[in-house]
């Protein structure tokens, strides 16, 4: 499991509310950034990673309704946020692809509660069904479970947790510390740097030249996955 704080964008033109929520979700131990409008959203949508997006629904130009029907498939879910109770707003914004909807005025507990519910249902939903395929490999991250041809590999629990470690951020680096706190060895990364080297022998075709699981200097291991 990773030890990252839940990075949450917040998108909404009332700036207000917008440093409000900021607050609070930071006091409640989520990363947390903002947004004023559609367009600003996408900009940082563009440049870093989201886990969530709380998204008010009444903007000026375009709106959240709006905003979350133009997401792509890959995009974090939405929990939208308005002033209006009508059911027939709640089925628009469930139809645009957000994930939930909370009523202006709310409790930030009720919010809170909400937000982990997301985080919950999806991060659950990602480890039962994420399949990662490189290589001619087919690893299953839920199961642990690594296949090629159809002939399964035995890979050991550290080896797997490893695997599953770096293929839920495959393509992007995974510092060394974070991969120690998922073996459960602490901060002894010289522990991650043998198990890797027996995940290199049972899948490399060189295991003295990578090519699926490669070092980045500094920054750690980092799995490159088909697509």
């Amino acid at each position: 499991m990773t030890t990252e704080k839940p990075h949450i964008l917040i998108v909404d033109d009332d700036s207000r509310l917008r440093e409000l929520l900021m607050t609070f979700l930071r006091d409640q131990g989520f990363a947390v950034t903002a947004a004023i409008h559609a367009n600003d959203a996408r900009k940082k949508l563009a440049l870093f990673r989201f886990d969530l997006i709380v998204l008010d629904v009444m903007m000026p130009g375009e709106t959240g309704v709006q905003l979350a029907s133009s997401l792509s498939a890959d995009a974090p879910p939405v929990l939208l946020l308005t002033a209006m109770a009508e059911t027939g707003d709640r089925i628009a914004g469930l139809e645009a692809g957000a994930d939930d909807y909370l009523v202006k005025p709310f409790e930030p507990r009720e919010l809170t509660l909400r937000i982990r519910a997301i985080l919950r249902r999806t991060e659950t939903g990602a480890e039962r069904k994420a399949v990662i395929s490189f290589g001619g490999y087919q690893f299953d991250v839920g199961q642990g479970r690594l296949q090629k041809d159809g002939e399964a590999f035995q890979l050991t629990t550290g080896e797997s947790q490893l695997l599953a470690a770096l293929a839920k951020k495959a393509g992007e680096p995974v510092a060394r510390g974070e991969l120690a706190a998922v073996l459960g060895v602490g901060t002894s990364e010289r522990s991650v740097d043998v198990q890797i080297t027996r995940l290199r022998k049972k899948i490399e075709p060189d295991s003295g030249r990578p090519v699926y699981i490669q070092t980045v200097r500094g920054a750690g291991y980092v799995l490159y996955a088909d697509g």
